[in-house]
């Protein structure tokens, strides 16, 4: 009995650290982004004005809620896809959601703003800006729609949607790695060569965001076609 005990303690410890994997990486792919966030804000701060931040000197606000929420937004925006913390505390779940959806949506917004209305830095262009407004526009619209379908009580679309949207949100830290492998395995890349790796990005995670959706239904109907088992280390309720 004691071995049963010690084996499903342990199947239920691995899974537990299974299921924080998730998040633990969301928020692994949100640090180089970070980074460089707090490198703008520390240059806002008290660096000087050059050539490259002049832009962010003569209107800072904007850049400073995109930064702030958008590390707030990917940061404890992943903790969402805990599914023991959803199933468990369902209450914080939604509380949570009830402050991301804003930090989300200024996130995005700020980000349109600044495509709109700051000058191209050196290297950017006009193809780079329409994925900026394209993948920005995307993600507002997934959250709008994911928190409609909410207020619907629409769970599977709110999900879908959420997933969507957070996806977008973490092109950042893809554009980060996709840059590092390429500038390791060929070196450098500017002018168009570069604009496609951003946006490579966001349609690396677009894809993986549509791959899970999709693999959801499958999931649960395998669940559902199991034959109900006892929890581990006790008896059926």
């Amino acid at each position: 009995m004691d071995d049963q005990n010690e084996e499903g303690a342990f199947a239920v410890t691995s899974s537990t650290r299974a299921e924080w994997l998730i998040p633990a990486s969301l928020i692994t792919l949100t640090l180089i982004p970070m980074a460089g966030g707090a490198f703008r804000l520390a240059d806002l701060a008290g660096g000087e004005v050059t050539s490259e931040n002049a832009r962010f000197f003569a209107s800072p606000v904007p850049v400073v809620v995109h930064i702030v929420s958008a590390v707030l937004y990917c940061v404890l925006g992943a903790f969402q896809f805990a599914p023991r913390f959803r199933r468990r505390r369902p209450g914080r779940h939604r509380a949570l959601g009830r402050f991301l959806v804003p930090c989300g949506l200024a996130m995005g917004l700020s980000g349109l703003w600044m495509t709109l209305f700051y000058p191209y830095p050196d290297g950017d262009g006009d193809l780079l800006a329409a994925f900026r407004l394209v993948f920005g526009s995307a993600m507002v619209l997934s959250i709008v729609l994911g928190f409609a379908a909410i207020r619907r009580r629409d769970v599977a679309r709110h999900s879908a949607w959420m997933i969507r949207g957070y996806a977008i949100a973490q092109g950042a830290g893809t554009q980060a790695l996709i840059a590092v492998a390429w500038m390791l395995l060929v070196g450098a890349a500017d002018g168009l060569t570069r604009t496609l790796l951003l946006g490579a990005g966001w349609v690396v995670n677009v894809a993986v965001a549509e791959w899970i959706i999709r693999r959801r239904p499958i999931r649960a109907a395998r669940a559902s076609a199991r034959p109900a088992e006892a929890p581990v280390g006790g008896p059926a309720a």
